[in-house]
């Protein structure tokens, strides 16, 4: 199996940068996990292979976590080896810019301080991902913002109550996008106040994830995820909405009892005495952060039978249509995914390559499926993620619906 990526990427693979100058504000540098890796650079190689000027900048004064310990650090210099080396495997290594966190005099990368702030004035377009950035003095003269959501009910719940915080945020956006699908329905419980939300999907590019085979005998059905956050939890309309897996997972703890094949967990935030319990029940735990290298993270999904994993409740319980990038990625390697149904199966056909459950006995039907047709549900996975999330069309559209 060809599970690595054919770098480096020359940059000749590229189009002339003819169309308008866009800057992707993202957290590869800042947190540095596989999947926070794969999320930026999907779109900013999406961009320049649709023939935008796209550019990577991390300037914000937020926490940084050291590449190899994962541990909060003030010494920047492993972070920017991290990122000056992706960005060149993907033929970018001329098109990012990174300013530390407390330091505004020093910018590195393609630009100086006085090349970032010509950069920001040039820019057509600033695509705020996760929205990990803050707009303050060092951007004052953005055309243009755009907010990508990856992780929506809080902010809205926000909004609704009326919080100053995030109101004085969101009103420096021009544009709101969303991985919420569902925003909107009559059926969503997502609360639709003050501000127009536009429904996007997490892009992919497909080549970076195209294997030769399928995964070998006995593989297991995997997820990569944390178990606990307790933060963002929100109350709405006398409900609590909870920004955590843990709930989800124990719903399904018995699950490894009746199923064919060894569902494996790989996590992060899980302490010791969970870990034992959830393997007393016949799950297979491992360390997430064994797989904070974006090519470990990469050859783990491609090691896989498939993906099996629940979804946060807040974007469960409100119907929001959310749908994981990182299930994305598992889809573009030709890996299955049994994902918990948030609604997103209203836009994404499901039953072949993709399966959508709310109950056990979906989900062993979803196992059966698989296991009965593997090289079927694998090649219903790879064209799923070439219709509905190929960066080209995904980034295509968020950009035409902006104007460009």
């Amino acid at each position: 199996m060809r599970n690595q990526l054919s770098f480096p990427v020359p940059a000749t693979n590229y189009p002339p940068a003819t169309r308008a100058r866009v800057i992707v504000w993202g957290m590869l540098a800042a947190f540095p996990f596989g999947g926070m890796t794969w999320q930026a650079l999907h779109y900013v190689a999406g961009l320049r292979r649709l023939g935008f000027d796209a550019w990577y900048v991390e300037d914000s004064d937020g926490e940084m976590l050291d590449p190899l310990t994962l541990w909060n650090t003030s010494d920047y210099s492993a972070n920017v080896r991290y990122l000056s080396t992706w960005m060149a495997l993907i033929g970018l290594g001329n098109r990012w810019v990174f300013r530390p966190p407390g330091h505004p005099e020093i910018c590195m990368g393609a630009r100086d301080c006085a090349g970032l702030e010509l950069l920001y004035r040039e820019a057509d377009l600033v695509m705020n991902l996760c929205g990990y950035h803050s707009v303050g003095p060092r951007h004052p003269d953005l055309r243009c913002l755009a907010y990508v959501q990856t992780d929506p009910m809080a902010d809205q719940v926000k909004v609704a109550k009326g919080e100053s915080k995030i109101l004085s945020q969101l009103d420096t956006y021009d544009h709101l996008f969303t991985y919420a699908e569902n925003i909107g329905a009559d059926d969503c419980l997502v609360p639709m106040e003050r501000y127009r939300w536009h429904p996007t999907r997490p892009p992919v590019c497909l080549d970076w994830w195209a294997m030769d085979r399928g995964p070998s005998p006995g593989a297991a059905l995997t997820s990569i995820s944390n178990w606990s956050h307790w933060n963002n939890t929100v109350e709405w309309q006398g409900q609590r909405y909870y920004w955590r897996k843990d709930r989800e997972f124990r719903r399904f703890i018995h699950l490894p009892e009746k199923s064919p094949v060894p569902l494996e967990l790989a996590l992060d935030g899980i302490g010791d005495l969970e870990t034992e319990e959830m393997r007393n029940q016949g799950w297979r735990i491992v360390p997430a952060r064994d797989l904070s290298d974006p090519l470990a993270y990469l050859r783990y999904i491609s090691a896989s039978l498939g993906e099996f994993s629940v979804a946060k409740d807040q974007y469960v319980r409100p119907r929001t249509g959310w749908f994981s990038d990182r299930s994305v990625c598992y889809l573009a390697a030709g890996r299955p995914v049994i994902a918990q149904e948030t609604c997103f199966s209203r836009f994404i056909p499901t039953g072949r390559g993709l399966f959508a459950f709310q109950t056990q006995e979906e989900i062993l039907a979803a196992i059966d499926a698989v296991q009965t047709d593997p090289e079927a549900n694998c090649r219903a996975a790879r064209e799923i993620a070439a219709e509905y999330f190929a960066a080209e069309t995904v980034i295509g559209s968020f950009m035409q619906r902006i104007g460009f």
